[in-house]
């Protein structure tokens, strides 16, 4: 059997195996505290569950949806500008994903030629730079680094990479690093995009979970950025229907035509069930967000002080729902301490170097657990491992 050349960039996933360390542990009787995976454990409002049980049980609804219905697209469109004072087009500006990671996955094959090339953040969540690839893609990265609070520097990339590239991946507030980005960002990307012709795709899908009083941005907001590009959102975090798989491209209509096209040769749209529940999601009082953000914010506040208090000096993250921190001094490599952690500790957490060159020397932890259970995680850390 002969296979695809481009499978040879895709090595075993971290997230797989560091899934079979957890297992040793688990069929040697022992528990573990899984931090790794930021699958979110908080659920649904009651009457977003309560609707797509209901759909679920009429016979009709088991037919291919095939396209977006158009109270869907409206009810986005209508999001949008009641969160951000954006204006779309349901029709033409918007169309929904299998959640953001099938639409990460598959956007470069609208835009990418072989050998073309994109500009990915780093360290970034993998699929940023594994999407792109499948499609063929060259990519140059674009550090994101501490002394500059994480935010990439536009004006350092090289004016021939510049010039050469195709697409960029940008995402703010950031997975690993938690970082959010200032307004005055988002208006030099924008420059930046239409003087050397890149389409710019935003994640945005931590723009709720953002912490003591700041309010998530839009990149659609600014002046321009429907010219040159599309953001993507999701229900998942938000809403906490991560399992029913509900994002949407939102922006640009040319782009948002062509993910329409890929599409409709790809699969036969979302479930209508999970198109009604997104619907009731999207309509649910603000109240639930906040309900979602006290209980990160909660999490948060009670891992990073535990872990400080075990002389492991880690800052709180301003969004998202992760926490990212320096490897302490000791350990060689980030994935060596997260093996070390997960042997004496029983904790299980993300080696920054999953998530690209510039996340060595940091781990993430998602902050999928109770309060309690980040308690006893920072006990944990500080009876087994030495980080003073």
């Amino acid at each position: 059997m002969r296979f695809a050349r481009r499978m040879e960039n895709f090595g075993e996933g971290v997230f797989a195996r560091l899934a079979a360390l957890k297992q040793q542990k688990i069929s040697a009787g022992e528990e573990v505290i899984d931090l790794s995976i930021g699958a979110p454990n908080i659920p649904p409002p009651a009457h977003v569950m309560k609707v797509l049980s209901e759909e679920a049980l009429k016979p009709e609804n088991y037919v291919y949806a095939v396209t977006d219905t158009r109270e869907l697209l409206n009810e986005a469109a209508d999001w949008y500008r009641r969160r951000y004072g954006v204006e779309l087009d349901p029709a033409s500006e918007v169309c929904s994903l299998y959640g953001s990671q099938e639409g990460l996955s598959h956007i470069a094959l609208t835009l990418i030629d072989d050998g073309d090339l994109t500009l990915v953040p780093d360290p970034c969540y993998p699929i940023f730079a594994d999407g792109p690839r499948i499609a063929g893609s060259k990519i140059f990265f674009m550090p994101q680094l501490r002394e500059h609070d994480y935010i990439i520097q536009l004006d350092k990339i090289p004016a021939d990479v510049a010039a050469r590239a195709k697409f960029m991946v940008v995402s703010y507030p950031n997975n690993p690093t938690t970082a959010t980005a200032p307004a005055d960002f988002y208006e030099r990307l924008i420059h930046f995009a239409k003087r050397n012709d890149i389409v710019v795709l935003h994640d945005n899908a931590y723009s709720e979970l953002i912490f003591d009083g700041t309010r998530g941005l839009s990149f659609l907001s600014f002046d321009g950025a429907k010219d040159v590009g599309v953001e993507f959102n999701s229900l998942s975090k938000t809403y906490g229907i991560a399992g029913a798989r509900v994002g949407f491209c939102l922006g640009n209509r040319e782009v948002v035509k062509r993910v329409k096209l890929l599409k409709s040769n790809m699969d036969y749209g979302l479930f209508l069930p999970i198109q009604r529940a997104a619907i009731a999601a999207l309509r649910s009082p603000q109240e639930v967000i906040d309900k979602t953000r006290e209980a990160y914010i909660l999490r948060r506040d009670t891992l990073v002080d535990g872990l400080n208090s075990a002389s492991w000096h880690i800052d709180k993250p301003k969004a998202t729902m992760f926490v990212w921190a320096p490897v302490p001094k000791g350990f060689s490599t980030s994935e060596e301490f997260v093996k070390t952690l997960l042997d004496k500790s029983n904790v299980l957490m993300t080696p920054g170097s999953a998530f690209g060159p510039s996340g060595e020397g940091f781990v993430r932890m998602a902050l999928v657990q109770t309060a309690d259970t980040m308690k006893k995680v920072a006990e944990q850390v500080k009876r087994t491992i030495q980080l003073g």
